[in-house]
């Protein structure tokens, strides 16, 4: 099968094309045709290895898929368990693989089944956003930001402040329901951050943000947090650590920081079951509309991931394989 495979850890030079032996299911592991594959930012830290888990070489990136089980007309989306994506075909589990309704194309099925569930868990478990509250939303444009900005408008967020770092992005933002879209990328301070998203909200801080940023990004939005707000962090796209949290801070400010990895919510009780089902209640209602920003032959993942890495793309990133 031909598949993408790194064989030295890098940027998206590594990424080549090669052909490799069909992976061989186990237990009850379903084979999978893929039709397409998602392209993440983690799939960039993958790639250098700097993210949450050590890899190994060599590798074949990417960790979700939509196409038919083997052998059979079942048109599925997969979370996969340590990539093997960017390939014809891959192996995944039963509980991370769902059916794909027909009317939801793949690059969809893939936005949900990966960012969708991330923007799902980060509102409803990590940060239990509640109705009247104000939400930001770092990186607004891109896959999780873009419905993350949808479910907090449709869960009753009583403000949504978007954050994106070109004019275009700000007005997708917009577009897709935030009340205010800022640009904090061209900060170089905490304070500054702080002031802009406080402006933001008409003076007041605010109580929910989703950050993956980190460095100044997240210093400056924790600052930001009204007493009892919470941040979630889930990325650190910088690759610039924050500061240090101080507990004795957090008491006296009563603010939460809340980390939050998609590989931990597979393991709760039902796994993506629940987040999946709403979230394709929302798109069939037509009251989630997942932005699909650019689809990429499986040989030109490379330029998938410097599109990424420059920041240059919006919504979710798609290679087609099939």
């Amino acid at each position: 099968m031909r598949a993408i495979q790194i064989t030295e850890f890098g940027g998206p030079e590594v990424l080549r094309l090669v052909d490799l032996p069909d992976p061989a299911p186990v237990e009850e592991q379903l084979l999978v045709e893929v039709d397409a594959a998602g392209v993440n930012f983690a799939d960039t830290h993958q790639t250098a290895d700097d993210y949450l888990a050590p890899q190994r070489l060599p590798l074949v990136p990417g960790a979700d898929v939509v196409g038919r089980v083997a052998g059979t007309d079942r048109r599925v989306v997969a979370l996969l368990a340590g990539g093997g994506g960017y390939a014809e075909r891959a192996v995944a589990h039963p509980a991370a693989t769902f059916d794909v309704p027909d009317g939801v194309g793949d690059g969809e099925a893939l936005a949900l089944v990966l960012q969708g569930t991330t923007a799902w868990h980060l509102l409803r478990t990590s940060t239990r956003m509640r109705a009247g509250e104000t939400v930001v939303v770092h990186a607004a444009a891109g896959g999780v930001g873009t419905l993350a900005v949808q479910l907090a408008r449709q869960w009753g967020a009583g403000r949504v402040i978007a954050t994106a770092s070109t004019a275009d992005k700000r007005e997708l933002a917009t577009e897709l329901g935030a009340d205010a879209a800022v640009d904090v990328s061209q900060t170089t301070t905490a304070d500054e951050v702080r002031d802009v998203l406080v402006s933001a909200n008409e003076g007041r801080p605010v109580d929910v943000v989703l950050e993956m940023t980190g460095g100044h990004v997240f210093d400056g939005s924790l600052a930001a947090l009204a007493p009892l707000g919470r941040l979630a962090t889930y990325g650190m796209a910088s690759r610039t650590p924050a500061s240090p949290v101080s507990a004795g801070e957090l008491m006296a400010t009563s603010r939460a920081v809340v980390g939050f990895w998609l590989v931990h919510a597979l393991r709760t009780p039902g796994g993506l079951g629940p987040a999946m089902e709403e979230l394709l209640s929302l798109v069939h209602a037509g009251a989630l509309c997942p932005v699909v920003g650019g689809s990429y032959p499986l040989a030109e993942a490379a330029s998938a991931h410097a599109d990424l890495l420059a920041r240059r793309s919006t919504g979710k990133l798609v290679l087609t394989v099939r």
